[in-house]
């Protein structure tokens, strides 16, 4: 029997039109009466812990370059099965991606592969009859993207939104106007040089500011249309269900993995990975804890150890505990550099014969190719991998010259080379997702085995 998914795309129009605030309000306000499924389009770590604390549900990500259409629908079943309604936040413009010409990567590829319905937010200030003409060019671009709704944000009254209304009724057929959202300061989120600030700095306060999000939304817009406009979602179950997420090969191992203000950047589908490959994951705190917990591996994601380099630095008993660890370390962007003799010049591991410093610029913004050179603990010799980089570090003093995979899209550490590879342990920029590369978990699970 088909088994039917309801969705709705929330997107915007261009980044900084209020996506966030607005999906993450909606998912809370449906979640008083749903069992929501949120995700995020595109690698983003920090939208989705939002979601999370609005939902109940872990955030997940659905992306077109890791991803092709197949994996895109057989994740979506995956997490979607036993919800009543998903929620889909965009990433940036509808149709931005990778290229000028097509739209891998972006919010509208995932609209086209689930046949997914969606709902345009668009920034509502000094505009009334350009915004009709903005939301047909947007419905005309692409025929193959079913724009369903409009969210109005920043408007200015009650009169400005009955004009914006007038001008969508007159002009366009076949859209609804799910409601408006008014000019308020408290709609507005901390950023940071990576995003927005990581729930786990301060969740209490973020708790407080969802759910006002929530009750704004609530008021000011029609969410049974939302719900209405989600039926419209069309995905057969029996399609692409014997698809490849990525590669089982079982073999009990424990995974330390830390979670804290520091580090927290992890796609939920990699636990998921790690765990499916037969891997158990203790949770820890490099800056609370005096060490790490009994286990195999050791898989220390990226966040932003800059910030609490100090703390870090001072945990002495924790940076001990990892240094005579004798099992397998992968350290990602934030990882690296905890992994180097020092931030910005204080004490870290040392594992890796190198340091890290901050930089005003942005040093890798980028979707990444690469290619394995040889076997090491994520993937194996000339194995390709799709992946993202996203650092304001760079390495210096680098003493180290075995590295395990050329980068053919995006930077890596230097001279277009990743994953600086020493003993048991491997320290890389890229960000690795177990569909974009298959072979991570077992891999991992399985090193030295």
């Amino acid at each position: 029997m088909r088994k039917k998914y309801n969705g709705v795309i929330i997107a915007g129009t261009s980044s900084m039109v209020g996506k966030t605030t607005i999906a993450t309000g909606i998912m809370y306000s449906l979640s008083k009466k749903y069992s929501v499924q949120p995700y995020k389009v595109g690698p983003d770590y920090i939208d989705p812990t939002y979601h999370k604390i609005a939902t109940n549900n872990k955030g997940r990500n659905l992306d077109s370059f890791f991803m092709t259409k197949e994996q895109v629908i057989k994740l979506f079943k995956k997490n979607s099965k036993n919800k009543d309604i998903s929620i889909i936040e965009g990433v940036r413009g509808l149709y931005e991606g990778i290229s000028p010409y097509n739209d891998i990567g972006s919010t509208s590829s995932i609209a086209k592969y689930l046949n997914c319905p969606v709902i345009l937010i668009i920034d509502g200030r000094s505009l009334t009859r350009s915004a009709a003409a903005i939301i047909k060019g947007f419905k005309l671009f692409d025929n193959g993207v079913n724009i369903r709704g409009v969210i109005f944000n920043k408007v200015r009254g009650e009169r400005h939104y009955k004009k914006l209304r007038d001008a969508v009724n007159y002009y366009i057929d076949n859209i609804e106007i799910i409601g408006a959202i008014y000019r308020n300061e408290e709609l507005e989120v901390s950023q940071r040089h990576l995003g927005l600030v990581p729930t786990v700095e301060n969740i209490n306060t973020l708790k407080e500011k969802i759910k006002l999000w929530g009750n704004i939304v609530e008021e000011q817009l029609d969410l049974d249309k939302i719900v209405e406009i989600s039926k419209e979602m069309d995905i057969d179950e029996d399609s692409y269900k014997d698809i490849y997420l990525w590669n089982i090969d079982k073999n009990k191992s424990t995974v330390g993995v830390p979670y804290d203000q520091a580090f927290n950047f992890y796609y939920w589908d990699n636990i998921d990975a790690l765990m499916d490959n037969g891997g158990k994951i203790k949770y820890f705190s490099p800056l609370n804890d005096d060490t790490i917990p009994n286990c195999d591996i050791l898989y220390i994601g990226g966040g932003y150890p800059e910030i609490f380099a100090e703390k870090l630095s001072n945990n002495s008993s924790m940076l001990d505990s990892i240094r005579n660890f004798d099992g397998t370390i992968y350290g990602e962007c934030g990882g690296l550099m905890y992994l180097t003799k020092s931030i910005n010049g204080y004490e870290m591991t040392g594992l890796l014969n190198c340091h890290s410093i901050m930089t005003d610029k942005v040093q890798g913004l980028n979707y990444v190719v690469g290619r394995f050179l040889k076997d090491c603990p994520i993937g194996y010799k000339n194995s390709i991998f799709y992946s993202h980089e996203f650092h304001y570090s760079k390495l210096i003093k680098i003493s180290e010259s075995n590295f395990a995979y050329k980068i053919n899209r995006g930077r890596g550490i230097i001279n277009n080379l990743d994953g600086i590879f020493k003993d048991n342990i491997l320290g890389g920029y890229a960000h690795q997702h177990s569909v974009g590369n298959p072979y991570f978990p077992s891999s991992l699970i399985n090193w030295n085995k």
